[in-house]
């Protein structure tokens, strides 16, 4: 047998309250807030053509092909056609925003951290015992093993025991500096001498050493970068009060 349950507003405030949603809920307020005064005070206006683009692009991102779509979709959410639309103009308002204010920015910031979007391909075997490393190390040294076979014998997680230690392509940002420091000082080819860091001892094989260019998509990156760096330090810097009543 079916139930009818009603739900409120103030139902689901008092439940994003026993969630511990309301600081993320206010941060994402306040965020939107400091947009639009940013966008007001330096004068940036939004252009039709570019809200018709950009809700083609979210419908498209959301699979909504059709009307149907769309309005189901919309249904789930609880979302009106004028909240889309406000979803949309905020979207494109916020990347003009970040343009205006960084855009000019973008290459500078590059060129001056330029090491911290370089990247490496590489394999890596994480041990508990610094002298069995050594041992490995040395036996590599000497080709009486291969990282492959190390991988096999030491890593437990199985589907990068079947990779053979294959980590992929690791950015510099996302290395412990230790690490780092070694890998991006190191050979093609080059096996590392182990590194003892807080996670245990590693093994790493250095496949290659990407250096970065700055293309349409780590300009994005660095945009966004920017743009959400400034947003957390001008949303820290505001008193928030707060009316929501009685739950």
């Amino acid at each position: 047998m079916s139930q009818s349950i009603t739900i409120t507003n103030q139902d689901i405030l008092h439940h994003l309250k026993l969630a511990c949603q309301i600081p993320t809920i206010i941060e994402g307020i306040i965020t939107r807030k400091i947009i639009n005064s940013a966008a007001t005070e330096a004068s940036i206006q939004v252009e039709i053509a570019e809200l018709q683009q950009a809700a083609d692009q979210m419908r498209f991102m959301n699979k909504l092909l059709n009307a149907d779509d769309t309005w189901a979709w919309l249904q789930k959410f609880a979302l009106s056609l004028d909240d889309f639309e406000e979803m949309v103009y905020i979207n494109v308002l916020s990347g003009k925003l970040a343009q205006h204010l960084f855009g000019d920015k973008v290459e500078p910031w590059f060129y001056e951290h330029q090491l911290d979007y370089a990247a490496a391909v590489m394999y890596e075997v994480v041990l508990d015992d610094e002298d069995l490393a050594i041992e490995l190390f040395y036996e590599l040294q000497e080709a009486e093993t291969n990282f492959a076979e190390i991988a096999q014998e030491y890593i437990q997680e199985q589907e990068l025991r079947r990779k053979g230690g294959y980590l992929g392509l690791v950015k510099r940002q996302q290395m412990k500096p230790e690490i780092s420091a070694k890998v991006f000082a190191a050979t093609p080819g080059e096996v590392l001498k182990p590194i003892v860091t807080s996670k245990g001892v590693h093994l790493i094989k250095v496949e290659e050493i990407i250096q970065p260019e700055l293309d349409d998509k780590l300009r994005y990156q660095i945009l966004l970068e920017l743009f959400e760096g400034w947003l957390k330090r001008q949303v820290e810097e505001v008193e928030v009060v707060t009316n929501m009543g009685e739950s």
